[in-house]
């Protein structure tokens, strides 16, 4: 279900909780999200579709990926940035790194470790940083 996107900054301020089994329905919901707004949105999480979940889906490329309880393990090679948010307006200055190593369950709940380099690795540093509660 397309949901829609929250623009409330106290809301958004607030840390997401761990998602379970029990949340496959807020991941559907959110890459449905993420698709109907594909034109100016490449990264959500599910604290922007008003649900308190770490829970991130992330256009790379052919499809987009959910992530479930991601956590950067590693992170290197820091740069400075300006991005823009579906929830905000306008673009803000941020730090990223060009390469991390992130550990998340995948939409079957499996354990999965993986870098990622480049804009993939921004977009998704954008949205952990959403379930971290820290807007740009």
């Amino acid at each position: 279900m397309i949901r829609p996107v929250v623009h409330d900054q106290t809301r958004l301020a607030q840390k997401s909780q761990p998602a379970t089994k029990a949340d496959a329905a807020t991941v559907t919901d959110l890459l449905d999200t993420l698709r109907a707004n594909s034109e100016n949105c490449v990264g959500m999480a599910a604290n922007m579709i008003g649900v308190n979940l770490r829970i991130i889906v992330v256009d790379m490329g052919i499809l987009p990926v959910a992530m479930i309880n991601p956590v950067i393990t590693k992170a290197a090679e820091p740069y400075d940035t300006s991005e823009g948010c579906l929830s905000l307006t306008g673009e803000r200055p941020t730090k990223r790194f060009k390469s991390i190593d992130v550990t998340f369950e995948n939409q079957r709940f499996q354990r999965q470790q993986q870098t990622f380099t480049g804009f993939v690795a921004q977009i998704i540093q954008h949205e952990i940083d959403h379930c971290n509660g820290i807007i740009i």
